[in-house]
């Protein structure tokens, strides 16, 4: 249950956790822009670490969500790198992924594919049986997220590099991911999700973009 870093990114992945994650094509963001948030949020998240109250971590958490809808908003309005997942055989190859491993390894809940990078939202308790108690965790055959994420992001690189006839890295090698922690939470993100080509102008209503999906109406 405890939040740890892989790279740069802070990770708090419990088991059968509903997770909000956010994976980017390697190119979408200039280095320097990167760096530039990276050492912003290290500074703020130093400020906080040397005050440690339970107020002060609501107000990091606070930050942290800041942090990402930067990120997020430099990843709408960039148009750097190649882009290459506004073509509708792209998009369709990495629907096909995340749908592959529906009531398999999650209950897909909705995602979005942008032009430059993927909102996605899952409940990864579908893996869990019913009635499990916690001394039985250790012997479920549980599949943690950061290798749900390999899974789809490896399988989807190679048929999309092949797709456009290239080769190499596709995706950034780290995704962020958020623990949605009640239903408020969960319906916020939704939104946040559906509505993200209307933030970024590329569609008046969300209905008319065509890669994004939700399982409710």
């Amino acid at each position: 249950m405890k939040e740890f870093y892989r790279r740069n990114l802070p990770h708090l992945q419990p088991i059968g956790g509903t997770f909000f994650i956010t994976f980017r094509l390697k190119d979408s963001i200039p280095l320097a822009v990167l760096q530039q948030l990276r050492a912003d949020f290290q500074a703020q998240k130093d400020a906080f670490l040397r005050n440690p109250t339970p107020e002060n971590n609501s107000l990091f958490n606070q930050m942290r969500k800041r942090y990402f809808v930067l990120y997020d908003d430099e990843l709408d309005r960039s148009a750097h790198g190649s882009c290459c997942l506004n073509g509708l055989e792209q998009a369709q190859l990495i629907m096909k992924e995340l749908h592959r491993w529906d009531g398999d390894m999650y209950d897909l809940m909705a995602y979005c594919i942008m032009p430059n990078h993927v909102h996605l939202l899952i409940d990864t308790s579908f893996q869990l049986p019913d009635n499990l108690e916690c001394f039985q965790l250790d012997s479920i055959d549980y599949v943690p997220l950061q290798n749900i994420m390999k899974r789809v992001k490896g399988a989807s690189a190679r048929y999309i590099n092949k797709s456009l006839g290239r080769s190499g890295q596709l995706w950034q090698y780290e995704s962020y991911d958020h623990l949605v922690r009640n239903d408020r939470e969960l319906n916020n993100i939704v939104a946040y999700i559906l509505n993200n080509p209307v933030k970024a102008r590329l569609v008046k209503e969300y209905s008319l973009w065509p890669y994004t999906f939700c399982k409710w109406d």
